[in-house]
């Protein structure tokens, strides 16, 4: 009895006192997982992208003021109801541009229907030598030269608003004018019709014109009638300024334009039209 007492103690004692084997978990990877793993993000097309961008803009918050839109007469009648205090007041009109990264400002020449102010005087430059200098200086430019004239125009020398430019003479002067007049929009394109061989044309259409230009981030301000003006004469010049803003920032083209280049998109898209004047709030325009 005894002995069989002490063979169980001690098979006990040896079981509780021995080391014990550590437990060890093995984790193994499935081929499930090393895909899930080795996934990469998919790269979105151009296509689908633009779809992206225009669903988050149509869930985005909107303008407080966009629901309050006016057509362009009922706008005219607020702002004369409320501009009392002056009668010579003028009607500005603001056409804001979607100025994308590296966009060139707007700006051109109108001849209104019914002006709003004097014109000021112009001070053409010209890049021109040999029988073109003369036919520009005939013409009216109040300084004419070649490629010597940069210089000048870098020092601040030569102050001009308009520059204009031979084709033969673009290539010489677009290193050094480059980053100088572009900056200002003065810069000679051939987009905006001041590189050009026949001066004397250009100058005869400038005689008759305004300029109007837009601001670095893409506002254009432009007084385009007096409180004093008839209604129709306000609506002609309204509606023939923003046609001539379409057609530079690329939202309208003629019918020779399309059948050139189908596929250049729009440069400056419209996002807002206001009417307004010195004591009347701005209005938006639905009508244009």
């Amino acid at each position: 009895m005894s002995l069989s007492l002490g063979l169980l103690c001690r098979q006990c004692c040896h079981s509780i006192l021995s080391p014990r084997p550590a437990l060890v978990r093995e984790f193994y990877s499935t081929p499930i997982l090393a895909l899930r793993r080795t996934k990469k993000i998919p790269v979105l097309s151009k296509k689908a992208l633009a779809a992206k961008a225009r669903k988050r803009a149509a869930k985005a918050r909107k303008h407080i003021y966009e629901n309050e839109k006016m057509t362009l007469e009922s706008a005219i009648d607020v702002i004369r109801a409320v501009e009392v205090a002056k009668a010579n007041a003028s009607y500005e009109l603001v056409i804001k541009t979607a100025m994308s990264r590296g966009s060139i400002i707007p700006k051109g020449r109108i001849a209104l229907h019914r002006e709003t102010k004097a014109r000021p005087e112009d001070r053409i430059l010209v890049f021109a030598e040999g029988r073109q200098a003369d036919e520009a200086k005939s013409a009216g430019a109040h300084i004419v030269g070649g490629i010597e004239l940069a210089d000048g125009i870098i020092s601040g020398k030569h102050h001009a608003t308009t520059i204009l430019c031979s084709t033969a003479l673009i290539r010489a002067i677009t290193p050094k004018l480059g980053r100088v007049l572009g900056p200002r929009g003065l810069m000679p394109s051939e987009r905006r019709g001041t590189v050009t061989d026949d001066f004397a044309g250009y100058l005869r259409r400038l005689s008759g014109t305004t300029e109007w230009k837009g601001d670095k981030n893409g506002v254009i301000r432009m007084p385009i009638g007096k409180l004093h003006f008839p209604v129709e004469d306000v609506v002609k010049n309204v509606k023939q300024f923003v046609t001539a803003v379409k057609r530079v920032t690329g939202n309208q083209k003629d019918a020779e334009e399309k059948g050139k280049s189908k596929s250049v998109k729009p440069v400056n898209a419209i996002t807002r039209v206001m009417l307004s004047s010195t004591q009347a709030p701005s209005i938006q325009i639905s009508d244009i």
